[in-house]
C-alpha cells in the first residue's frame, strides 16, 4: 500500500477522531510515514496517482466489483469519509456506507463496508423518495416537504422509537444539498415496502417521503451497527453536485494529510 492512503488509514483505523485531539493521532504511526514522505520526491500529482493506487488496491481486496459498485462511487465515498474523518465528525468503527441511486431500487444499492477489515457488513435493498422517481431514481432535493432524497454525505445520529418505529436520525453535511434533514424529518427506518415481494407485485420497491428506508428484516441490525457518526454518502451521477461537493475534493484532502502528518 503507497503512503498516502497507509496514511489515512494509520491516521484513523485504531483511535476515535475527536476536534480536539487531530493533532495528537497515533504520533508513532504518522512520524513513521512522515519519514517516508520526506524521503520521497513525489509531487503533488504522484500522491494522486499514489492514493488512486492503493484505493484501488484496497477495492480490489474488499471485493467490491462482484457487488456492482462502480471503482468511481467508491473512490468518492473514501475521499469524503476521510475528509469528514479529519473534520473529527465520525467515530472510530471505520465503517462507510454508500447508497448508489444509479441503480434502479429493484436492486441491492445499499452498501456498508468495514474499511478496516476488508468486508462488505451489509449489502441490502433501499427506498428513495416518492418525487425522487418510481423505479428509476431521478430527482433530488433539500427542500421541506418535496419528499425528496437528497445527494452527498450524511452523519449518523441517534436512534428513537417513533410514528416509523425504531429509527436513526440523520445530519446531512452538505449545505443546499442535505442541510435539512432535521428540518424534513429524514431517518433511516423499517419500511413492509422495502421487500422482494414488493417488488415482485409491484416492479419496485415502495418508495418514501425521502428516508432511506430498509426492509424490516434487516434495518435494527444495520441502525445499530452504522448508528453514533459514521458516514453515508448518497451518490448519482449529477455534475453540479460532483464539481461543486467540498468533501471529493482530493486535492484538499491530500494537503491536509500531509500538513497533518507533519505536525
Amino acid at each position: 500500500m503507497t503512503y498516502v492512503l497507509y496514511l489515512l488509514l494509520s491516521l484513523y483505523s485504531a483511535a476515535p477522531a475527536q476536534p480536539e485531539t487531530i493533532t495528537s493521532l497515533h504520533t508513532a504511526n504518522i512520524t513513521a510515514v512522515t519519514d517516508s514522505i520526506d524521503h520521497t520526491t513525489a509531487t503533488h500529482v504522484d500522491a494522486a496517482v499514489s492514493f488512486d493506487d492503493s484505493l484501488q488496491t484496497l477495492y480490489t481486496s474488499i471485493g467490491l466489483e462482484k457487488y456492482n459498485l462502480s471503482y468511481k462511487v467508491f473512490k468518492y465515498a473514501v475521499i469524503g469519509y476521510y475528509t469528514l474523518r479529519m473534520q473529527g465528525k465520525l467515530n472510530d468503527k471505520n465503517l462507510l456506507s454508500i447508497i448508489d441511486f444509479t441503480k434502479p431500487s429493484t436492486q441491492k444499492r445499499f452498501y456498508t463496508i468495514d474499511l478496516e477489515h476488508h468486508i462488505v457488513k451489509f449489502f441490502t435493498y433501499v427506498s428513495h423518495g416518492k418525487n425522487t422517481g418510481e423505479d428509476i431514481a431521478k430527482s433530488f432535493s433539500n427542500m421541506v416537504h418535496s419528499n425528496q432524497s437528497s445527494l452527498g454525505f450524511y452523519v449518523t445520529a441517534e436512534t428513537y422509537v417513533g410514528s416509523k418505529g425504531y429509527s436513526l436520525k440523520l445530519d446531512g453535511m452538505e449545505k443546499g444539498y442535505n442541510d435539512n434533514m432535521r428540518e424534513r424529518a429524514v431517518v433511516m427506518h423499517d419500511a413492509e415496502y422495502v421487500s422482494e415481494y414488493w417488488i415482485k407485485h409491484y416492479g419496485r420497491l415502495g418508495r418514501s417521503q425521502g428516508c432511506p428506508a430498509l426492509s424490516k428484516e434487516i434495518a435494527r441490525e444495520v441502525i445499530d451497527a452504522i448508528k453514533g457518526h459514521t458516514a453515508i454518502f448518497a451518490y448519482f451521477n449529477d455534475e453540479n453536485y460532483l464539481s461543486t461537493s467540498r468533501y471529493l475534493n482530493l486535492d484538499q484532502l491530500l494537503q491536509n494529510v500531509n500538513v497533518t502528518a507533519k505536525r
